[in-house]
């Protein structure tokens, strides 16, 4: 199948796009930074989300997980952006399955403003995306990951204290693994084809935990 995924040149969406790749599919990658990866079924356009025009033919799944943690651009990128991006793509008849990379903060609220009103308007408009494809028989979901070890944070995975820390607030004490979100998209949009208008949550138990007080 046709793999249109955006922000791919680091952390989960570079992941996701090794993912499908080594499952045999065609991938098309959009990102500000150049390509970081070499494969024969690979298409790179480094352009920016809000301008990016891709020749998708027969474009089955759209995966959108661009987005930014700068407060000045967080709604237009992670939410303005990205609903127009989709607009742009949706309407491809091969379509089967969108997937919007979200996050655990949209739920809680645990990070800077912008940024947590751009990623629950996103869950919204995966909602309202949902309704509105199903007719065509289209899935559309979220995945929202709490702690990721990516790059994007570098400052709390190489300072001991703040990664213990940070650890210590999830009931699993740990973070997920880049290629552990690449595996649920993966199956959200290819082996999925009941689920739809839900927003999976991978924050290993942190929004959970709790201490029972008698």
């Amino acid at each position: 199948m046709n793999v249109l995924i955006t922000g791919t040149g680091r952390g989960m969406g570079l992941a996701i796009a090794k993912k499908f790749l080594r499952k045999g599919h065609t991938v098309y990658g959009v990102d500000l930074l150049p390509a970081a990866l070499g494969h024969e079924n690979y298409r790179h356009l480094q352009a920016d989300i809000r301008t990016a025009r891709v020749e998708a033919p027969e474009l089955h799944i759209l995966i959108n997980n661009a987005g930014t943690l700068e407060e000045g651009n967080a709604m237009d990128v992670n939410l303005t952006a990205t609903m127009d991006f989709t607009e742009r793509h949706v309407n491809n008849p091969a379509l089967r399955s969108v997937v919007f990379i979200a996050s655990a903060s949209a739920r809680n609220g645990a990070e800077f403003p912008r940024y947590v009103a751009s990623k629950a308007g996103l869950v919204g408009y995966m909602k309202y995306l949902a309704l509105n494809l199903a007719p065509r028989g289209v899935t559309v979901n979220s995945v929202s990951p709490g702690g990721v070890i990516t790059p994007a944070n570098a400052h709390i995975l190489e300072n001991e204290a703040l990664y213990d820390a940070v650890k210590a607030e999830t009931l699993l004490g740990k973070w997920a693994e880049a290629s552990e979100v690449a595996d649920l998209v993966y199956y959200l949009s290819v082996i999925n084809r009941s689920i739809t208008g839900e927003d999976i949550l991978m924050d290993n138990g942190e929004q959970l935990k709790s201490n029972f007080i008698w």
